[in-house]
């Protein structure tokens, strides 16, 4: 048994494991310490000098996120000095920071806004130097304001080593350093992703999502256009965060009606696109599975940013990835075509919102020209969790009051292996209970597949199904990858056997739950929080496989045929292309 380290923070007793830090020490004992550069996902930096504290026997003071604890540290968090090198502290970061709270994205939802109301500061005596840098809205997706940038380097940290796009750097030094692409080029033209993870661990309002609402509100007050939304599953988890619910609380109904309070005319569920894409998806791995000429792992493509990734870097995956279309797309391309046809709307006037937990869906949507295979852009603006919240409060209405409300069910009735979709390991766990199905004609016995849970960065696992193993792996957080990307590699190069038969990818660390454009402030306790919500749901739902849904065997009936055929090529499926001026 490891022998545990006792000390004391401001005369209280503490029992820390080795190599836990004084910051982890404080919070253990309800002691606050004031941090900027310092996440639960990232190494410690000590880049701000907020979490000063003093430790009895030493003249210097010591940075408490990467100091760790020593047997018997008498550890003081605050006396006058303290805070008043931590005030100066921030009033130097001030000085740097444009004063544009009330317009800024990040109003009210701002660390550094926070930190400076905590302190208590109504003036800055410093001179004001906030650079002249220009802001970086080319991805369409995410927004950098290097002006409000703090330095913390969590931005950096996350894109680098969680992620390994490398699409952010430092540049120049001292005073002068800066936040922007490596070469100091666009962000569009960096190898940027467009995952959001950099925005959703900024401390502030440096890095934010492209901000859409105004065009989705000028087409709800349009009398012309016929408004529909769609609704992602992480979302459902998510968006209460925002209205003082506890975390990981299912809102799916109250979401619908605060739609509709909106001005929707019609409110669809990109579950039921999660349900439409394991269709295609398990008939695809089945059919590959079994022909033993197939090109095997099957990669699924539900991420864009995975997409993105994968066309930029590992290219020679391409044959190995999924031709469908992310849910969103599939229910987008569904509205403009079955739905409207069923309802008698001319499709030209149907304007189609998804909300999503992703930045990156805002890209998807107009990433190729089977996202127009409707005959118009299939999905017309991608909003985030982040945007649907603040407009919600734009329309005055009492979310926590709203009675919930059911989806139109033409395109929104769904399972409970569609809302798992929002969480890593959903999507793999939704196709291999309908590829059992198709391999032999019965649901599994128990439809759980435990091992693709869980926020392990790569989960690997086997089942037997029709006498025959499936091996599959889940990876997310787009660093991750590579393990599983490395294996494939091996094995075909040697000529073996893959590793693998199916694999799933999500770029953001826990899948949806963690989106880069969720609420602020995510750890690992808030994604397992949200991820129990969706496990939650599927639990209580009517149908938990998604060929149990009896409105996708109807569409099928009626519209598409049957899965993989003509016309759900056509509108379900897409195409990848190499782009190796990105590589690295």
């Amino acid at each position: 048994m490891t022998e545990m380290i006792q000390a004391t923070i401001n005369n209280l007793p503490v029992e820390v494991a080795p190599g836990a830090t004084i910051l982890d020490a404080a919070r253990q004992v309800s002691v606050h310490i004031p941090t900027l550069c310092k996440h639960p996902d990232l190494e410690a930096t000590a880049a701000c000098g907020i979490c000063i504290v003093r430790v009895a026997g030493s003249n210097k003071m010591l940075r408490a996120c990467c100091t760790p604890v020593e047997p018997d540290m008498a550890i003081t968090t605050e006396d006058p000095e303290i805070i008043h090198v931590r005030r100066t502290v921030v009033e130097m970061i001030l000085s740097r920071h444009p004063n544009e709270c009330l317009t800024c994205g990040r109003n009210q939802n701002c660390e550094l806004q926070t930190i400076a109301a905590d302190f208590g500061l109504r003036e800055i005596c410093l001179d004001n130097v906030v650079p002249d840098l220009p802001l970086d809205a080319t991805t369409k997706a995410i927004v950098l304001d290097p002006r409000k940038c703090i330095t913390c380097g969590r931005c950096i940290q996350v894109c680098q080593q969680i992620q390994n796009v490398w699409a952010l750097s430092f540049l120049q030094r001292g005073f002068d350093t800066r936040i922007a692409p490596a070469g100091d080029i666009n962000l569009a033209d960096s190898p940027c992703v467009r995952c959001g993870q950099c925005s959703a661990h900024c401390p502030t309002g440096a890095i934010v999502e492209y901000d859409e609402t105004q065009e989705v509100w000028d087409k709800l007050l349009d009398p012309d256009a016929f408004c529909v939304a769609q609704l992602a599953p992480a979302v459902r988890v998510a968006i209460g965060e925002a209205f003082g619910f506890p975390v990981g609380t299912n809102l799916t109904g109250k979401t619908y009606a605060a739609l509709r309070r909106m001005g929707f005319n019609a409110v669809f569920d990109t579950n039921f696109g999660a349900d439409l894409t394991i269709m295609e998806e398990a008939h695809e791995f089945v059919e590959r599975f079994a022909n033993s000429k197939s090109v095997l792992p099957l990669i699924t493509t539900c991420c864009p940013s995975w997409v993105d990734f994968m066309e930029k870097f590992h290219d020679d995956m391409i044959p190995h990835f999924s031709s469908c279309k992310s849910p969103q797309a599939m229910v987008g391309a569904l509205a403009k075509t079955y739905y409207a046809e069923k309802m008698g709307l001319d499709p030209a006037k149907v304007f189609v919102v998804s909300v999503m937990p992703c930045t990156a869906k805002k890209f998807e949507i107009i990433r190729s020209k089977e996202m127009r295979s409707s005959g118009f852009q299939d999905v017309d603006v991608s909003l985030t969790t982040r945007e649907l919240a603040r407009m919600i409060k734009q329309s005055g209405i009492n979310f926590r009051a709203v009675a919930e409300e059911q989806p139109d069910q033409l395109l929104g009735a769904y399972t409970g292996a569609g809302t798992i979709f929002g969480t890593t390991g959903g999507v793999m766990e939704a196709a291999l209970r309908t590829s059992y199905f198709l391999l032999t004609g019965e649901n599994p016995a128990r439809v759980e597949f435990q091992k693709t849970r869980g926020l392990e960065g790569v989960k690997e696992g086997s089942t037997v199904i029709a006498g025959k193993e499936v091996r599959f792996a889940v990876a997310h957080g787009l660093g991750n990858v590579e393990t599983v990307l490395k294996r494939v590699r091996e094995a075909r190069d040697a000529g073996a056997e893959p590793p693998y038969h199916f694999i799933e990818v999500m770029a953001c660390p826990g899948g949806c739950v963690g989106g880069g454009g969720q609420p602020y402030g995510v750890t690992d306790k808030l994604r397992a929080q949200r991820a129990a919500g969706l496990y939650q749901d599927d639990q209580a739902g009517l149908w938990r496989c998604a060929h149990e849904n009896p409105y996708i065997q109807k569409l099928y009936e009626d519209f598409l045929g049957e899965p993989l055929g003509e016309k759900s090529e056509e509108l379900l499926h897409t195409s990848y292309h190499s782009r190796p001026e990105y590589r690295r």
